[in-house]
């Protein structure tokens, strides 16, 4: 990819080793050599006879690298790829024979968006070129940053992981009452209205000791089951207790309309469960309240009086759900629990 070489009394596999990112030019600006790199770079098919500013451009200020603009500022010149203006050179500009040009270019702090973009490697550069060292230093940077950011996202996972199963009731996949705490906390700091619901299964006993507490154990993730399906994505679902599960249904202050969804829940849960061939039947009393019926609600408060209604419903013969709200004449805030028709 050359002419007879510039008299510079080096062979061109010599020169090419030496500098291979070197360019040389006639009088008339024609390119008579240029190194393997130079020529990796510009893309171009065939670079011998070309004129230089097709391949070179001058920086600060930018100008066509002809070679009379060359000649005038022999010496260190700031220059950069014609065809890839990202790729910077620093360059050495000597007079040759007959009038000509021959230039050195190294990279400089330019190197590495150079290899990222040409895909350069070792044997592109010269064997005593230091920013050979550099690239190792730089590759092994990269390397110790991408296993650093590697770790983080595996700390990060595992931390979320921990959170997560901190947050959850392992048998079933529900939340549990650390999360509930949390979950209440927040809402009541956001001032937003929320309805609770607790629930304890009846008859769940009575599964555990006639069928054992595998069927138990099945019994209560098939509950879970049915709360997830029963609640929005942004309800809260939490087992708090053996046979007890608290829901939490945020910006929802319609009364009426938990008592609904609680009266699902119950038809749902009234229905025989299989397990390996056997019926297990169980049923479930409810006890509702509201954020909207305290002037200021407290999460210990609410869920007091929401097992108060729950009681209330298993007095009133299971399978039933309460709503707690004030007596009438009440004047000291003392709460009472009633069904919804």
């Amino acid at each position: 990819m050359r002419a007879p070489g510039p008299d510079i009394g080096l062979g061109p596999e010599a020169l090419d080793r030496l500098m291979p990112l070197h360019l040389a030019c006639d009088a008339r600006g024609h390119v008579v050599s240029v190194g393997p790199t130079l020529a990796k770079l510009s893309g171009r098919r065939r670079l011998i006879g070309a004129q230089v500013q097709e391949i070179l451009a001058l920086r600060r200020p930018a100008a066509p690298a002809t070679v009379e603009a060359l000649r005038l500022r022999a010496g260190t010149l700031a220059l950069a790829l014609a065809t890839d203006p990202a790729v910077t050179f620093r360059g050495l500009a000597v007079p040759s024979a007959g009038g000509g040009l021959f230039l050195n270019l190294s990279f400089g702090i330019g190197v590495t968006e150079a290899v990222r973009r040409h895909s350069l490697t070792v044997e592109d550069f010269a064997a005593t070129d230091l920013t050979v060292e550099m690239l190792y230093l730089v590759e092994a940077k990269s390397a110790v940053m991408d296993e650093l950011r590697s770790l983080n996202q595996r700390l990060q996972g595992a931390r979320e992981a921990a959170e997560e199963r901190a947050l959850t009731d392992q048998l079933t996949g529900l939340r549990n009452r650390r999360a509930l705490d949390l979950q209440m906390k927040a809402l009541i700091g956001q001032g937003m209205v929320f309805g609770l619901m607790h629930i304890d299964l009846d008859f769940f006993k009575q599964v555990n000791d006639t069928h054992g507490h595998a069927a138990g154990d099945h019994v209560l993730r098939e509950v879970a089951r049915v709360l997830r399906e029963e609640t929005r994505a942004s309800d809260l679902a939490a087992r708090v207790g053996g046979d007890e599960f608290v829901l939490v249904f945020p910006g929802l202050a319609d009364a009426a309309r938990l008592v609904r969804i609680a009266r699902r829940i119950i038809a749902r849960l009234s229905r025989p469960i299989d397990y390996e061939g056997r019926a297990c039947r169980i049923s479930a009393s409810i006890g509702v309240t509201l954020s909207a019926y305290y002037d200021r609600p407290e999460a210990e408060r609410m869920l007091f009086d929401a097992d108060a209604a729950l009681y209330a419903s298993k007095r009133a013969g299971r399978a039933q759900v309460q709503l707690f709200t004030r007596s009438d004449g009440d004047t000291d805030g003392a709460l009472a629990g009633r069904d919804i028709a």
